[in-house]
């Protein structure tokens, strides 16, 4: 029944697909399938857990393969989808595997850094929950060194013990809100801080043993004694210190590992990158890389139906983990992949590649637009710039012109487009520009921009 509730106090029961889709639409322009899908496949994850319990295990997520140029908003539909859902996520690199046997990262290493990223992010979660009681612990430590209580001896009389401990609570009352005030932050004092008395070691070899779930430190860790470093620092500085030392204290460090492996299972999210590099081509050459390639295919397999993977924190189960592929598939196809993987990948989006006008709305419409970016980069020079309609037009134009004629790598192109153009002013302010408010006009852009169109062999140089 507890787990019940802490599920369906997730932000997934929150998040309905057309609500999924408008907070996408917030930081990426168009790919209206490709959001709809992954809307789908986030709520399905929320649905899943509402079904009884013996039917709950048969339902497997729909894995999603996303299709399409580099710079069109696959990895960010992908990273945005995890930040709304508050699940564990993390991308990576398919070229990045190889096969059991060859030297590199064995495809079981995305669950252990998967499974690492939760427990760094539900630890995070529980220090933020016990911070005011551990603030307050600390502000105590503090007062103590500062104002030590008082002692009492045996031969001193009652009423005399007496008044001292009263004016000794009067003046730490009074020391006690200096601390919390800040007041005291510039003096010094001696704390004694824990650190981890552990030799450095390297574990030399084939096999890496950190990526079997075997922390020899952590091992060692009850052998050696911990070692208190007394150190001279402000209070402003031991107030971090010692309020960091305190939320470790009050948080039950077993119950966050439960927690992260349980959110792992259940709605953490892989995104498998450049899966198109490991798809060899049908009836092509084989031997060489390709082999390695189909290893990694094989050995991606059980992770993506379902296994149990080994970490330093326990086994993981990877049944029900949401797995996002990408890859531009230029060279091969979706269809390259060996069989049983493209069945394990059951939902493909095909995504546009960007046009003019989106490259309009990509510099003014998202949260994060790049032209708000450059504005608040240069604001904090004292430096206010603005853009006419008509040179963002000409800006996204050239961008277009550009992608076309020599590659297109999509909206990745509008950050050196914009570099090329704002070069002397990010580079001039603050010492040598003399303007202080400057307006990009149609003219300033092509003044700046037009060599670079007309010049195909200098532009090859703009990546």
């Amino acid at each position: 029944m507890k787990k019940k509730n802490l599920e369906l106090s997730s932000p997934l029961s929150q998040l309905t697909p057309t609500q999924v889709v408008k907070e996408l639409d917030k930081y990426i322009i168009g790919q209206h399938e490709a959001k709809r899908a992954v809307a789908i496949a986030l709520r399905n994850r929320w649905r899943r857990l509402q079904v009884p319990e013996g039917m709950r295990e048969d339902i497997m997520p729909n894995n999603i393969i996303l299709i399409g140029p580099t710079g069109v908003g696959k990895t960010e539909i992908a990273r945005r989808l995890a930040k709304l859902a508050g699940a564990p996520f993390i991308k990576v690199e398919a070229s990045k595997f190889t096969e059991v046997g060859y030297v590199g990262r064995d495809v079981e290493s995305m669950v252990r850094d998967l499974t690492e990223f939760a427990v760094v992010m539900v630890r995070s979660e529980r220090t933020a929950q016990v911070e005011a009681k551990a603030k307050e612990r600390a502000e105590e430590k503090i007062l103590d060194i500062v104002i030590p209580p008082v002692k009492h001896s045996v031969s001193s009389s009652s009423e005399t013990a007496g008044s001292d401990a009263e004016l000794n609570e009067k003046t730490r009352e009074r020391f006690r809100e200096k601390i919390k005030n800040g007041e005291l932050d510039s003096r010094e004092i001696e704390i004694d801080q824990t650190t981890e008395n552990l030799p450095a070691m390297q574990i030399m070899g084939p096999i890496n043993l950190e990526e079997m779930g075997i922390n020899i430190q952590e091992m060692l860790g009850g052998m050696i004694p911990k070692k208190n470093k007394r150190r001279k620092v402000p209070i402003s500085e031991a107030k971090k210190i010692l309020t960091q030392e305190e939320a470790q204290k009050l948080i039950d460090q077993e119950s966050v590992v439960r927690e992260a492996i349980h959110k792992v299972e259940n709605s953490g999210i892989v995104f498998i990158d450049e899966i198109d590099k490991i798809a060899g081509t049908r009836g092509g050459q084989q031997g060489g890389p390709d082999v390695s390639r189909e290893g990694v295919q094989r050995d991606l397999l059980p992770i993506v139906e379902g296994s149990n993977v080994t970490t330093k924190y326990g086994t993981v189960k990877t049944d029900h983990i949401l797995f996002i592929a990408s890859g531009a598939f230029h060279v091969s196809k979706p269809s390259d992949l060996i069989p049983e993987l493209q069945g394990r990948f059951p939902i493909r989006v095909e995504l546009k590649s960007l046009n003019e006008d989106d490259f309009i709305k990509i510099l003014t419409l998202p949260q994060n637009a790049l032209l708000k970016q450059y504005i608040e980069l240069l604001k904090s020079e004292k430096v206010e710039i603005s853009f006419d309609e008509k040179a963002i037009t000409i800006i996204a134009k050239i961008a277009a012109q550009v992608n076309e004629e020599i590659e297109n790598i999509g909206a990745r192109r509008l950050h050196t487009i914009l570099t090329s153009l704002l070069d002397d002013i990010l580079f001039q302010a603050p010492d040598e520009l003399k303007e202080l408010s400057i307006t990009i006009t149609e003219q300033l852009v092509e003044e700046k921009l037009s060599s670079i169109v007309k010049n195909r062999d200098l532009s090859r140089y703009i990546l």
